[in-house]
């Protein structure tokens, strides 16, 4: 049940989230059915001769910034597989880009980025009664994290 939403550059300079609210908001109700099926479709109008890779565009960044504020625990809708979660992380994370080695986040913003995702995930998927241990140790390794069990022991 693959998710796509579109976002266009109206919605992007606008800071709107009415088009996200309505495909998210309609998946809350089976939200489990729902893991890791969201794809964000970013149709941003640039000049030809931007060089800027989305994730450096500021309107782009501050619509995700928006977006994660509502809904906080919205890594588990995105389809991680196709590398959404990543492209996500960079919206919100400072980095660069290399050509050999594709994305590379400040290891301390990171850091600081993943742990709040366990923190609000954790919460979150408790809330939804979704066993979360090993969606969340899954996350971690994504970054390069290993989340050992009495890390979970604590929260």
């Amino acid at each position: 049940m693959t998710i796509k939403l579109v976002l266009d550059s109206q919605a992007i300079n606008n800071l709107d989230l009415f088009a996200a609210k309505n495909q998210i908001d309609s998946t809350l109700n089976k939200i489990i059915d729902y893991e890791q099926q969201l794809q964000l479709m970013i149709d941003y109008q640039r000049e030809d001769n931007d060089p800027r890779e989305l994730s450096e565009i500021p309107e782009i960044r501050l619509w995700f910034i928006r977006l994660d504020a509502v809904y906080p625990w919205i890594p588990f809708l995105l389809d991680w597989k196709t590398g959404e979660l990543v492209r996500y992380t960079a919206m919100l994370v400072p980095h660069e880009f290399n050509r050999s080695e594709g994305i590379i986040f400040n290891p301390e913003a990171l850091e600081i980025f993943v742990m709040n995702k366990i923190f609000v995930l954790s919460d979150w998927l408790q809330e939804q009664n979704i066993p979360s241990r090993s969606r969340l140790k899954s996350m971690a390794q994504l970054f390069g994290y290993e989340l050992d069990d009495a890390f979970f022991e604590m929260i």
